[in-house]
C-alpha cells in the first residue's frame, strides 16, 4: 500500500507541480486548494504526511495545523511557504510542523525531506545507520568504526537529528528548534559550536568529514 500524502495549497501551479512530483515517486497523492474538507479526508483517508502552505485565503497555515494538533490530529507536517525568515521557520516549527521548506524550493529537495519525513514517522529504527556510523536506538548508544562513542546528551540529539536527515540541509534555525527545543539558549552561535564540538568527538582526526558546514545556510551530514 503507497503512502498517501495530502497537500494544501492554494496556487494551483505549485499545487500541480508538487501533485506530479510526488506521484511520480509513487505516493498516492491528496490536494486541497483550501482547508474546508481536511478534516473529513483526515478522518476517511490514511494520511502519512501534510504538505502545509501558509499563505492561505481563508486561514494561516501555522493556525490551522494548531487548530487540527488541538483534535488530536498528529499527521507530520511540512510547511511549504514564501515566509523565510528565521523567525518565521521557528513559528513554524512551534506551531506543531515537523519540517519547513521555503518557497521557490528545489523540487529534489522537496523529494528528500517528504522521504525522510516518512521514513522516520512510518516506524523508528532500532538500528540507524551512516557510512561507518551505527546508531542503536534500544541503548540509545552510537558506534563508529567498530568503536562505541561517549557524547554529552545534547551532542547525542544533535547527532541523532543528523542521521535522520542525511543528506538533508539543516539550518542553524531548525537545529535550535529540534535539539534545543526546551533551552532558554536559543542562539545561533549555540548551535555553531556545538557541531564544532561533535565533529571533534567523532572525527578526532578530522579525515571524515561527516558533518559540512554550508555557508549562510546550515549544516549537512552526507
Amino acid at each position: 500500500m503507497n503512502e498517501t500524502i495530502m497537500i494544501i495549497e492554494d496556487e494551483e501551479d505549485i499545487l500541480d507541480l508538487m501533485e506530479y512530483t510526488l506521484a511520480k515517486e509513487g505516493y498516492d497523492v491528496i490536494t486541497c486548494i483550501d482547508t474546508t474538507n481536511v478534516t473529513d479526508i483526515l478522518d476517511e483517508d490514511d494520511i502519512s504526511l501534510i504538505l502545509m502552505d501558509r499563505n492561505l485565503p481563508s486561514i494561516e497555515g501555522t493556525k490551522f495545523i494548531n487548530y487540527i494538533r488541538s483534535l488530536g490530529y498528529n499527521q507530520p507536517v511540512i510547511y511549504v511557504s514564501a515566509k523565510d525568515s528565521s523567525d518565521n521557520i521557528l513559528e513554524g516549527f512551534k506551531a506543531g510542523g515537523d519540517d519547513y521548506i521555503t518557497k521557490p524550493f528545489n523540487i529534489e529537495e522537496l523529494k528528500a525531506r517528504v522521504k525522510a519525513l516518512i521514513k522516520r514517522s512510518s516506524k523508528k529504527q532500532d538500528i540507524m545507520k551512516f557510512r561507518d556510523i551505527t546508531y542503536n536506538a534500544s541503548n540509545k548508544v552510537f558506534n563508529i568504526a567498530g568503536e562505541d562513542v561517549k557524547l554529552t546528551h545534547l551532542e547525542h540529539n544533535l547527532l541523532l537529528e543528523f542521521i535522520k536527515n542525511e543528506n538533508i540541509l539543516l539550518t542553524r534555525e531548525m537545529l535550535l528548534e529540534k535539539v534545543w527545543s526546551d533551552s532558554l539558549n536559543k542562539q545561533i552561535k549555540t548551535v555553531n559550536v556545538a557541531i564544532k564540538r561533535l565533529k571533534k568527538n567523532i572525527d578526532p582526526a578530522g579525515n571524515k568529514d561527516y558533518i559540512k558546514a554550508i555557508r549562510g545556510e546550515g549544516y549537512i551530514l552526507c
